[in-house]
């Protein structure tokens, strides 16, 4: 029987299994794929505390881990593939082949960007492309960059950006945007900022480094090359929180799942932390932050548990 459970090996989870084993709870961390989450692609972090050096994102991830591993943890690698309830408030977790019984569980599952598809862009990323602005947008410092879509996002990571790029082109596939009126307004306002509608990436171009992107007017069908040294594609995330559903958690509209302050959600025993849950900012600091705050809840619920019914 474990105390916490932690589903997820991202900075999220391994902050969470620092937290939970340090409080004295029995812990348990699964992931399916690599520890280190989304962070194991950035080419560079220069934006968490402590790491002046500009770790990669392996590097950082690797870090995490082997502070995680100093404790009394137990790590498997595997994939979860339902939850179900049993006596006293104890979770019962089952994977392909076995099954482990905790007291609470936090889901730290992530979320993962959605891409282009365009060539190029799998071999680029984290070498010029980027799916975080605030993340890599220093990166770019001087430097022409676009961003590629037409929400909310892409504007406020276009106006971020003029704030210390040379140029930024806001690439959208249609003369209609996602955008509220307001963000659209304030990005056509900008100098710094061009819009480029009608427009689709067919390739991202360069060697080691980007160097530009093809480009496609959807309604003529021209095509041309924009030189630029960085690409930010913001056509939103996707929650990874399918198993979050079925255990009846309550998500928003896009799929992220809700969470009070605690970051507990409306099943008892049950906390979520990092890019799966909703929140403003999705940063490996951010997700370092929810991991601590959560496994506290967590130990608290356990604490809890433990004198009434185990």
């Amino acid at each position: 029987m474990f105390d916490v459970a932690i589903i997820g090996g991202g900075p999220a989870g391994m902050s969470a299994a620092i937290y939970a084993a340090r409080g004295g709870m029995k812990t348990l961390v699964i992931e399916k794929i690599a520890y280190g989450g989304q962070a194991i692609k950035t080419y560079e972090i220069d934006n968490y505390p402590g790491f002046a050096d500009n770790p990669t994102g392996e590097e950082l991830a690797a870090a995490l881990e082997k502070h995680a591993r100093k404790f009394d943890v137990t790590f498997l690698s595997e994939t979860v593939k339902s939850i179900e309830n049993a006596e006293y408030g104890v979770k019962v977790i089952h994977t392909r082949r076995n099954k482990y019984m905790t007291k609470s569980i936090i889901f730290a599952t992530g979320a993962n960007p959605k891409t282009l598809g365009a060539d190029g862009e799998e071999r680029l990323t984290g070498a010029g492309i980027s799916y975080c602005a605030t993340c890599d947008g220093a990166f770019f410092k001087d430097k022409d960059v676009c961003v590629i879509g037409g929400g909310n996002t892409a504007m406020e990571d276009a106006l971020y950006l003029a704030g210390f790029c040379s140029k930024v082109y806001v690439l959208n596939r249609s003369k209609r945007f996602k955008a509220s009126a307001r963000a659209l307004e304030n990005v056509k306002k900008n100098g710094k900022i061009q819009i480029i509608t009608d427009t689709v990436v067919e390739k991202f171009n360069g060697a080691a480094m980007l160097e530009g992107v093809s480009i496609k007017n959807t309604a003529t069908g021209e095509k041309s090359i924009l030189k630029v040294s960085g690409a930010i594609v913001a056509i939103g995330v996707t929650p990874s929180s399918d198993l979050a559903a079925q255990c009846g958690i309550e998500r928003c509209p896009l799929g992220f799942i809700k969470t009070d302050m605690y970051l507990a959600t409306n099943v008892d025993g049950i906390f979520a932390a990092g890019d799966v849950r909703v929140s403003p900012l999705r940063q490996v600091i951010t997700a370092a932050a929810d991991g601590a705050v959560a496994a506290t809840s967590a130990i608290s619920y356990v604490n809890e548990l433990g004198i009434k019914s185990i």
